[in-house]
């Protein structure tokens, strides 16, 4: 069954609580919080400080996604994550990536490792002992509202047999990028597990953000 992660960038910031209180009354599994830093991308997100401020307001487990150079140089800012919080770095942003994902694994959260689009599969055979979730970005990371890239689609494919292969099938594949209700359906076929869903699904203005939640639930098998 899929898992359903929105993603904060949508969020109302002016209203930042009572989003987050639809998301808990629609049951969503995980609040994605993007932190950029204007070199890994060219933008500048979410921040630290935002992710304790969310903490004192919700229980719903973070998945954060840092897209920043040396990751390793920033987890110290995490602290205040639990067990159930999952902290996803990009194979490409540090030259120590072991180094950093033990560094993850110290804070005692899930450890996850996320790839461009451009980064093929076989570069986390190394690594999959100490991964709990793979995130394919379906779109070059940095700004949202971009266009599905097509060829993801066959790349979560391609990822699925090659956990399952390796016997490692309990990892799970995040999402990321213009994850529509319509390419939810296709991923969920390619065997994608969580779902960073923005402004083409979860925050879709044509209904509220619990109904389309229900929506995306209904395509995901959950």
């Amino acid at each position: 069954m899929g898992k359903i992660a929105p993603s904060l960038m949508c969020v109302d910031l002016l209203n930042v609580e009572r989003d987050i209180k639809l998301l808990e009354e629609a049951g969503v599994d995980y609040l994605h919080v993007d932190i950029m830093d204007n070199h890994f991308v060219p933008n500048i997100t979410l921040s630290f400080d935002f992710i304790k401020s969310i903490k004192r307001i919700t229980d719903i487990p973070l998945d954060v996604h840092l897209m920043i150079n040396n990751p390793e140089e920033s987890l110290q800012y995490l602290d205040m994550l639990t067990a159930g919080d999952i902290v996803c770095i990009h194979y490409e942003s540090t030259i120590h990536i072991h180094r950093a994902i033990g560094m993850i694994k110290d804070l005692g959260v899930k450890v996850g490792l996320a790839l461009n689009p451009g980064t093929p599969i076989g570069v986390i055979e190394n690594l999959l002992p100490d991964l709990d979730m793979v995130l394919i970005m379906t779109v070059n990371p940095g700004f949202a509202g971009q266009k599905l890239i097509p060829s993801m689609l066959e790349k979560i494919e391609k990822l699925r047999a090659l956990l399952n292969e390796k016997g490692y099938s309990e990892i799970e594949i995040e999402v990321d990028g213009n994850v529509s209700f319509d390419h939810a359906k296709l991923m969920y076929e390619k065997g994608a597990d969580i779902y960073v869903g923005g402004s083409s699904s979860v925050f879709s203005k044509e209904n509220s953000i619990v109904e389309n939640c229900k929506r995306f639930r209904e395509i995901i098998g959950s």
